[in-house]
Parts: C-alpha cells; sequence; structure tokens
C-alpha cells in the first residue's frame, strides 16, 4: 500500500494534488504546529500577469496551538476574499467553471482552520477526478512523543503501509535505509514542468492550483495531475 503524510494546504500548487492522485491513502496533519512561516493558510496567483499572494486571515491565538486548533480571523470575509480571484481570472477560460467551486470552499461553514482547509482539499480533489482516501493524523493511534521521521515511519506502520512518498524536497530530511530497515520502500515525487496559456501573460510557475485550473480543462488537469511527474 502507497501512503503519502502531508500538512493541509489552502488551495496549493498542482504537485500537492499529483501526490494525492499518486498514493492508495493520504495522511493530512491536524495535531502538528501551526507554522506562520509555512504555507499552510495562503499561497499565490496571477493578478495583472505577476504573482500575487493570498492569505487566509487567522484570529490571534499562542504560537503552541497545532493546526487543529487555529482558526480562521472573525472579521474573514468570504465576499471579500473571492473578489481577489473575481478580479484576477474573470476573462479566463474556465472560469465559469472554477468559481462556483471557489465559492463552496470560502463558504464552508465551519471557521477552524484545519476542517476549512481539508474541505478545500476535498472539493478540488473531487472537480480534478481524485477519488484517494483522505486520513486525518489524529485519527491514528501513535506515539506523540514521536518527531520527524520516525513519526512517518510510525504512522506508515500504523497503516500498513509498504511504499512512503513524499515531495522532492524530502530528499534532505528522510533516509531510505531508515525506511527499509522497516520494510517501506522510500520514493520521492518531482512534477514536471508544464506550461499552459495565462492569458496574454509570460507564463509564472508553480501557482495556486487555482491558476492551472482556471486556465485549462479539467480533462486536461485531470492527465496533468495523473501523469506529470516522476518518482525517484
Amino acid at each position: 500500500m502507497r501512503l503519502a503524510i502531508m500538512q493541509p494546504y489552502f488551495l496549493p500548487y498542482v504537485g500537492y494534488f499529483q501526490l494525492l492522485a499518486a498514493v492508495d491513502e493520504f495522511v493530512i496533519y491536524d495535531n502538528v504546529k501551526y507554522t506562520k512561516k509555512g504555507w499552510i493558510n495562503r499561497n499565490r496567483i496571477l493578478v495583472s500577469g505577476k504573482a500575487m499572494t493570498f492569505s487566509l486571515p487567522l484570529a490571534k491565538d499562542s504560537d503552541k496551538l497545532t493546526i487543529g486548533e487555529r482558526k480562521l480571523a472573525g472579521e474573514f470575509s468570504a465576499d471579500k476574499f473571492l473578489n481577489q480571484f473575481l478580479g484576477a481570472y474573470r476573462k479566463a477560460p474556465y472560469f465559469e467553471h472554477v468559481f462556483p467551486m471557489l465559492e463552496k470552499i470560502v463558504s464552508f461553514e465551519h471557521r477552524n482552520l484545519f476542517e476549512f482547509i481539508l474541505n478545500a482539499v476535498r472539493l478540488v480533489a473531487d472537480y480534478i477526478g481524485i477519488d484517494t482516501p483522505i486520513t486525518v493524523s489524529s485519527s491514528i493511534p501513535l506515539d506523540e512523543a514521536l518527531r520527524g521521521e520516525d513519526r512517518v515511519i510510525g504512522i506508515c506502520k500504523a497503516r500498513g503501509a509498504s511504499e512512503y512518498i513524499n515531495p522532492i524536497g524530502g530528499q534532505a530530511l528522510y533516509s531510505k535505509q531508515d525506511f527499509a530497515s522497516h520494510r517501506i520502500s522510500l520514493r520521492f515525487i518531482q512534477s514536471r514542468y508544464q506550461e499552459y496559456v495565462q492569458g496574454d501573460n509570460e507564463f509564472v510557475p508553480w501557482l495556486s492550483i487555482v491558476d492551472v485550473l482556471m486556465h485549462n480543462a479539467p480533462e486536461s488537469v485531470s492527465h496533468y495531475v495523473y501523469t506529470g511527474y516522476d518518482l525517484v
């Protein structure tokens, strides 16, 4: 059984969904510490030909809280947030297909950060045609003292995984020998660079999945998600 484990990211780049599509089960962390410097609640879209960062505003709270304990800010406005995408993509060829999904994502009733992002991941996956089961990490019995590679291996063993797939950036973090000692194969996924038409603009790569969806037919996105990567 092929497994992946990732933090939740809000409307992440296409590689996140390639990883989701490449495995038999996808574990998503809710019981790890939220980090401000990461991409958990932010990403980038194309505005007037340039990459612009969007972010979900969070309620002020302790830096010690896990992702599952964080909440959106009380002043979060779905309409205001959507206007960023409306202004950026109203002329995009697949705007009429994608914007209704964004409305569902942003109008989600829960204001818990993890639940909000998880719902977005599921809706985008459904749009693309990915049916990989998603498991929340806190539902897996595990020694909470485990950290880093040991924690990943612990989750793999708990789920009966024979193969663990990680983004290519994890090559410096994880050892194939360490995983092999637990009879788990470790491989890394690397997205192939692929340009697409972004209106009259010079191509800007690795933006939010929203940009990919706005400029490409669903079947084209699905094909790239399922085939546009290498496992090393």
